[in-house]
């Protein structure tokens, strides 16, 4: 039952399908390896297990189902996708016990693949941080050196992943928060094209940056998740209609490390300067070796604009940040101070109280940058250099077929290491959010491990939009010519 932790999502549902393994005893097996671990990681928030071993036994009874293409297959989501049944709190103790009446539009895809949903994953409170440490609850813990971060904001879907706990989870990236997490776990995590996957259901931090994608132990695993979850959403305006691509046979193909002849990547030069740690660098280079070997044509380009992403970007989403969070007042939902005197109080109290200090510190800055007299001198400004990052990324994805850079400059840091300084954590996320800002799609994968802490390092493609195939595609391709990092010691 351990042992079949370990596999890979395809193996285990050949398994399941074949009936060498009910869903009951997948579902038993995780919900053990969960129980062993979770003292050591902090992945989970929330862990259903009754709900999920009474879908098990509904699956098992029905019998096994081919045309469900993750029949059994236990799975985590992150705690800012809304779930009929269990608690969903965006990290925060504003939303503490809130119980959602519907089902995220991601969260309705895997139950009608025959996904058995395990538990909600901690995150950053409102998806706020780059170490899972913003959570209202608790920190969560790197499963390769539970004294480091597991990155964030969905943390606690990579370490979930990572730790033997479930096959693929769900996260959500606005500025790297799937890839980063992805990367500092050793795990692939993949942010799809702004409008591929709908936001239904998701409690909204930048909503012209949300996105939702999984996370999974490879690349082919990966694929098969966002086979389900992809596709039109009428209940969310900003969903692209367009036709879902063959994504598990792109990232079947590209098993044939063959499929990297002739492929052009390009390396952005703006990503591979100062502040990139020597052992990231080092990794990072071997895997271009590797792909050069492999007969993929390096090519140099440039995104001249990466200098201004970072300010751009936290501009941007904490203007949506101040407004999203408006609805968050202690009238409708969510916590409500007692023994106040009027309505201000009401607000001021309810909000004072449930938000931490991170999206307290957001939401000034926020509501500071739309305030009239600053508007035009930062907002509209960001609004505008926004749009020329885009066009540099379409510009240089003209000249090759993906663009390959580091997610992180640094492997995963010790807990509290950059807490008292927030601008320091911000400039974790310095290579992953202009990829948010043009709203296209990045898929994250482990390249090795640093040589100096034993800890994982991971790169990026980045494609055009829509373009998720040809990403898998090189993905799964690259995975056969990079170094198997392993797994975890010690869990």
């Amino acid at each position: 039952m351990t042992d079949f932790c370990s596999l890979s999502l395809g193996d285990a549902l050949d398994a399941l399908l074949a009936r060498r393994m009910t869903a009951e005893q997948a579902t038993r097996a995780c919900l053990d390896r969960i129980a062993a671990t979770e003292p050591v990681v902090d992945a989970l928030l929330h862990v259903d297990a009754d709900n999920a071993l009474e879908h098990a036994r509904a699956l098992d009874a029905a019998g096994p189902d081919s045309g469900k293409p993750l029949w059994g297959i236990p799975v985590t989501v992150k705690d800012a996708l809304s779930t009929v049944g269990m608690p969903t709190t965006a990290g925060s103790r504003i939303l503490e016990g809130f119980l959602p009446v519907y089902d995220a539009f991601v969260v309705e895809r895997l139950k009608d693949a025959g996904a058995v949903i395990l538990g909600k994953n901690n995150l950053d409170e409102f998806a706020m941080g780059s170490g899972t440490e913003n959570s209202a609850y608790k920190p969560s813990r790197n499963p390769w050196n539970p004294q480091c971060v597991p990155g964030g904001s969905s943390g606690g879907s990579a370490a979930s992943v990572a730790a033997g706990q479930c096959f693929a989870s769900l996260g959500s990236d606005t500025g790297g928060s799937i890839r980063q997490p992805a990367a500092l776990c050793g795990c692939v995590g993949l942010k799809p094209t702004y409008g591929r996957v709908s936001r239904y259901g998701l409690i909204a931090y930048g909503s012209s940056l949300d996105q939702v994608g999984p996370l999974a132990r490879s690349v082919e695993d990966c694929a098969r998740v966002l086979a389900v979850i992809a596709g039109y959403d009428e209940r969310d305006a900003t969903c692209d209609p367009r036709a879902v691509d063959d994504y598990l046979g792109a990232a079947r193909e590209g098993k044939n490390s063959a499929s990297l002849n002739g492929v052009r990547l390009g390396l952005p030069r703006e990503f591979y300067g100062d502040g990139l740690a020597p052992e990231v660098r080092a990794a990072c280079q071997k895997a271009i070796d590797a792909a050069r070997a492999a007969g993929t044509e390096i090519v140099d380009v440039s995104l001249p604009h990466t200098h201004a992403a970072i300010a751009t970007y936290y501009i941007i989403a904490m203007a949506e940040a101040s407004s999203n969070l408006a609805r968050f007042d202690g009238v409708r939902y969510g916590r409500r101070a007692e023994n106040v005197n009027n309505l201000e109080e009401l607000y001021l109290r309810s909000r004072s109280e449930g938000f931490g200090q991170e999206v307290k510190r957001r939401i000034m800055l926020g509501t500071y940058v739309l305030s009239s007299g600053y508007y035009d001198a930062y907002y509209r400004k960001a609004a505008q250099v926004r749009r020329l990052i885009r066009d540099e990324y379409h510009a240089a994805l003209q000249q090759c077929d993906a663009l390959l850079c580091p997610v992180s400059p640094v492997t995963a840091w010790n807990l509290g290491q950059k807490n008292a300084d927030p601008l320091q954590m911000y400039l974790m996320d310095a290579y992953t959010l202009s990829l948010n800002l043009a709203g296209l799609p990045g898929l994250s994968l482990p390249v090795g491990l640093g040589q100096e802490s034993g800890l994982p390092v991971g790169m990026q493609l980045m494609g055009r939009p829509f373009e998720e195939a040809p990403l898998l595609r090189m993905g799964a391709a690259l995975e056969t010519v990079l170094p198997a990092i392993g797994s975890p010691a010690g869990l």
